[in-house]
């Protein structure tokens, strides 16, 4: 099976290349805007004409997007996470290869939910920020292509690779700085969102499943759990051995507030992060993964404390 993997040296799409790589089965193409890719294009830029060329000449039975941004304002978030979409699913509909396309979606298309609830598949999408206004746009249009086609919304994210600009990467790197400098305690805020965290290794799992499957429409990909931001705080500080106090800051939250690693007047010890929590999802997001069970047999494996004591290993690397 010829599979075109799009995005490749992304966050995701690095650990989706990893696992197809390790099916024997699998003849894998990258295609990307970096030197790096087996093919050149950038999806933002380019023309469905000249995409649907290069789809007649390679073939894929399969086509995975990873490609996207989380950073920017809307028109940089919609040039990248929708109407790159667009050219992809127009360009599929002009080629003679007939793939199926499996999209990486997000959480964050839902918005916020109710604390205690279970989000599904079926619930109406209310993104609560840009960011998932721009990939639910980009989850409308392949549900509207009449493609083969499977959208996977993956929640919350963690383990090796994890951004620094993150909530968990922010974090780590925090506590990186109180050990390498020696501080006795860890003033932190903005910890109150609970978030369905999922390990990318098990995300890139879903993704294989879904390229060999026959499922189409959404599936939401996640832990089906949901953890407070400070247990994954406490979680961390147990692996990483730190033995100093953490102390959670009080206060309104605010958008302009240093939300993990207060700084100190002495100290460039800050690592700010926007509260609430940076994805327009309120303060609770929990997925209802039983779709990913009965369609892909898909189950997350990877827990929590070992997602974050991957974290923790790469941020040690910098002490």
């Amino acid at each position: 099976m010829r599979v075109l993997l799009i995005g490749a040296n992304g966050y995701l799409g690095r650990f989706v290349a990893d696992r197809l790589l390790a099916d024997p089965a699998v003849q894998l193409t990258a295609l990307g805007r970096g030197d790096d890719a087996d093919v050149r294009f950038d999806l933002a830029a380019g023309s469905p004409g000249a995409l649907t060329r290069f789809l007649d000449a390679v073939h894929p039975g399969v086509v995975i997007n990873c490609a996207g941004t989380t950073r920017g304002g809307a028109r940089e978030l919609t040039r990248h996470n929708t109407v790159a979409v667009a050219t992809v699913c127009e360009a599929l509909r002009r080629s003679g290869c007939g793939a199926r396309l499996v999209q990486i979606g997000c959480g964050a298309e839902y918005g916020p939910s109710q604390p205690g609830s279970s989000t599904a598949e079926d619930a109406v999408p209310r993104p609560g920020g840009p960011y998932g206004v721009s990939k639910l746009a980009a989850t409308e249009l392949v549900l509207g292509s009449g493609l083969d086609a499977v959208v996977l919304r993956v929640f919350s994210p963690a383990g090796p690779g994890t951004p620094a600009g993150s909530p968990l990467g922010r974090l780590a790197e925090a506590m990186r700085r109180a050990m390498q400098s020696g501080d006795g305690e860890l003033k932190l805020g903005g910890l109150g969102a609970q978030r369905d965290f999922v390990d990318v290794r098990d995300v890139a799992r879903a993704v294989h499943a879904a390229s060999l499957s026959a499922a189409q429409g959404v599936i939401n990909i996640g832990s089906g759990r949901a953890v407070r931001l400070r247990d994954a705080a406490a979680t961390l500080a147990r692996v990483a051995g730190y033995g100093g106090a953490l102390h959670e800051l009080d206060g309104p939250p605010g958008p302009l507030r240093a939300a993990i690693g207060h700084p100190r007047a002495d100290s460039d010890h800050a690592a700010p992060v926007a509260y609430p929590y940076p994805d327009g999802c309120g303060s609770w997001q929990q997925a209802d993964v039983r779709t990913a069970r009965d369609r892909l047999g898909w189950r997350p494996r990877i827990n929590l404390e070992e997602s974050l004591a991957d974290i923790w290993m790469e941020a040690a690397c910098r002490i």
